[in-house]
This record gives structure tokens, C-alpha cells and sequence, in this order.
């Protein structure tokens, strides 16, 4: 009778345990509607896992990494080098898991009658030397930059892919996240900004660059120009409901919640 209860007791405890482990992501708004969707399933179809989805950028979600607050880094960029020795100098080992792929689209307000732009426009654009729609075959309207801040994974990127390393306009709308900019470009006439693939809606309009509009294929064949891959980071190799949330992401399953979010999947 005894044993009998004893092991009850440690099944008892087992499952308490399980019921207490928690897996906690933190970082891209670009990668947060995937991770949000991924998690909602992952808990639905496995009740002991509690996973915790949070935003904040790129930036933020590497430096939670790096102080242990959380399991996965979400991030819209790779690391940097720096970041890696501040990681290596905390005993954090980051390992890198591409989990999709992206376009950075630039889009305007629905009413902005531009169907087109090169890469040189966006540049400049960008860089404050074009300042009127007019000068790329638009009307007379001043051009409102709206950008994503510095703790961003997409202006990063944005920053490397279309910019050259140049500096953004002094005077653009830094916003937060990527439904940040897509609310300001669709209420602001004349603004120009910058999202993810899957932040696009009827809302706003993206543009083709070069003549190459984002999609599936154009992503995936490297044929758009501002295409990347989306990330999560962990802490060395992942063990335990970490790797097991990370295999999900990246089965089939995981795969076409990729898709069904407007990003582009692996497979």
C-alpha cells in the first residue's frame, strides 16, 4: 500500500512538473504572428506545455537570450558578431534556426496612385535625396518615410538590403512594429513605409521593386531583392519542450502556419 502511494506521489510530481515547465519567446514582430500562432497549436495538441509569446523587436528578444530571461530569441536578422562575444561572455552558446523566409515589401497609402519604384528611388527616398512623389512619377505630395526604430530586425535589414548601410531621413516616422507602420502608412497620404510579407493587407499597397513584386516564388528564388530569413535563436542545442517547439515550427505542420500567415515556408 505503501509503495502504491509513494509512487503516486512521484507521478503527482512528475506531472506537476510538467504542467510547470514553461517555454517563453521573445523578440521580432516579424516573426511574433508565426510564434503566436505556432504556440496556440503547439498548446492546443500537447495541454502540459505553457509557452509565453512576446515581441519587442530583434534586438531586445537577442539581448533576453543573452541574459537567460528567455528560452527562444525570435529575430528578423542574424546576429551580429558583437552580440555573439556578449553572449560568449555570459556562457550563452546562441544556435541559429532558420524557420522562413521573408520579404521586407515596401508598401504606400492605398491612394498613392505609384505602381512601381526602382531600388535607387527607394534609396534616395529613404536617404531624404527624393522628397516629393512627383520626382518618381507620382503627384505633388510630399513624401512622408515612415521606418521602424533601431531595436528592429527589419530595419536592419532593410538598413543592409536596400539602404547600403546609408542612414535613414532625420525626419521619418520611427515606428515600433511592423502593424506600427502599415497603421501610419494607411492613415497618412503621401507615406511611404515598410513590412514584412506578412503584414500586407487591402489596407496599404506594395510596390514592386525593379519590376519584381514579393511572393512565394520570388523570395525563394532570391529574384526580389529584399528577401531574408526569419529566425530563432536558442541556447545551445535545444533540449526538452525548447527542441520540441522548435521541431513543431519546422515540421509541416509548422511549416503551413508559415504559409497561412502570409510568410513564405521552408517546404
Amino acid at each position: 500500500m505503501k509503495k502504491v502511494l509513494i509512487a503516486a506521489l512521484v507521478g503527482l510530481l512528475f506531472a506537476g512538473n510538467a504542467l510547470a515547465a514553461k517555454v517563453v519567446l521573445e523578440g521580432s514582430t516579424t516573426v511574433l504572428p508565426i510564434a503566436q500562432r505556432a504556440a496556440e497549436d503547439y498548446m492546443d495538441a500537447k495541454s502540459s506545455a505553457d509557452i509565453t509569446v512576446r515581441g519587442g523587436g530583434s534586438g531586445v528578444g537577442i539581448n533576453s537570450l543573452i541574459s537567460k530571461t528567455c528560452d527562444i530569441a525570435d529575430s528578423s536578422r542574424a546576429m551580429k558578431e558583437t552580440e555573439f562575444q556578449t553572449a560568449a561572455g555570459k556562457g550563452v552558446k546562441p544556435k541559429a534556426f532558420v524557420i522562413a523566409m521573408d520579404g521586407i515589401v515596401v508598401i504606400v497609402n492605398d491612394a498613392n496612385p505609384i505602381s512601381k519604384l526602382s531600388k535607387q528611388q527607394v534609396l534616395d527616398i529613404y536617404t531624404g535625396k527624393i522628397t516629393n512623389w512627383s520626382q518618381v512619377g507620382g503627384k505633388d505630395e510630399k513624401i512622408v518615410v515612415v521606418s521602424r526604430d533601431s531595436a528592429s530586425g527589419t530595419f536592419e535589414a532593410f538598413g543592409e538590403l536596400a539602404l547600403k548601410g546609408a542612414k535613414v531621413v532625420n525626419t521619418a516616422l520611427m515606428q515600433a512594429s511592423n502593424q506600427g507602420v502599415a497603421t501610419t502608412v494607411a492613415k497618412t497620404s503621401g507615406a511611404i513605409g515598410y513590412v514584412g510579407i506578412g503584414y500586407i493587407s487591402p489596407s496599404v499597397k506594395g510596390i514592386p521593386i525593379d519590376g519584381v513584386t514579393a511572393s512565394v516564388k520570388t523570395v525563394l528564388n532570391g529574384k526580389y531583392p529584399y528577401s531574408r530569413p526569419l529566425f530563432m535563436y536558442t541556447n545551445g542545442e535545444p533540449q526538452g519542450e525548447v527542441k520540441e517547439f522548435i521541431d513543431f515550427i519546422l515540421s509541416k505542420d509548422g511549416q503551413k502556419i508559415v504559409a497561412e500567415e502570409g510568410f513564405v515556408a521552408l517546404k
